[in-house]
């Protein structure tokens, strides 16, 4: 399945960009420890493409 491209505009206070890294099952993203405990939104930048 091959998703299809969306535009998204989100205001914020801070911008990183990571790469996800795998951990057990699941992917992983690191952050800063004074983002402990606050809201974030994670977006996918490279589409995927299921075998």
């Amino acid at each position: 399945m091959i998703m299809d491209l969306i535009e998204v505009s989100i205001r914020g206070y801070e911008v990183r960009e990571k790469t996800v890294t795998k951990t057990g099952n699941s992917g992983h993203v690191m952050v800063p420890p004074s983002w402990i405990g606050k809201r974030v939104k994670i977006i996918l930048l490279d589409p995927v493409e299921e075998e």
